[in-house]
């Protein structure tokens, strides 16, 4: 890639990002009201999402095959337990990313 490219690439994502988080400012000012469909879409597809990347994550796992699932499993409880007792998302992930990457790299 030329330096040509690569700046042209590099302006081509940012006004793609900048648009990203521009246009629902526009499309839904302050001044009307959020449409009900908007907002319903805001609280389902968070779930959803949680939903598929879980899903993504756990297809290629083979439970008949040693190790069984087990770290996915291990890490999957880790996630749910901390969750519940910390109720701080972003140390649940981590905290589960870490030691699915420790069970995969060390036990098994």
């Amino acid at each position: 890639m030329t330096i040509v490219q690569a700046n042209i690439s590099i302006a081509a994502i940012a006004v793609v990002t900048f648009l990203t988080r521009a246009i629902p400012f526009l499309l839904f000012p302050n001044s009307r009201p959020v449409p009900k469909y908007i907002r319903y879409l805001g609280d389902v597809l968070p779930y959803a999402v949680m939903g598929m990347l879980i899903v993504y994550c756990l297809k290629s796992v083979v439970v008949i095959k040693y190790p069984y699932g087990l770290p996915e499993a291990i890490a999957i409880l880790f996630v749910v337990l901390v969750h519940k007792w910390k109720h701080n998302l972003l140390l649940s992930i981590l905290g589960g990313t870490v030691l699915y990457m420790v069970l995969v790299q060390v036990v098994f």
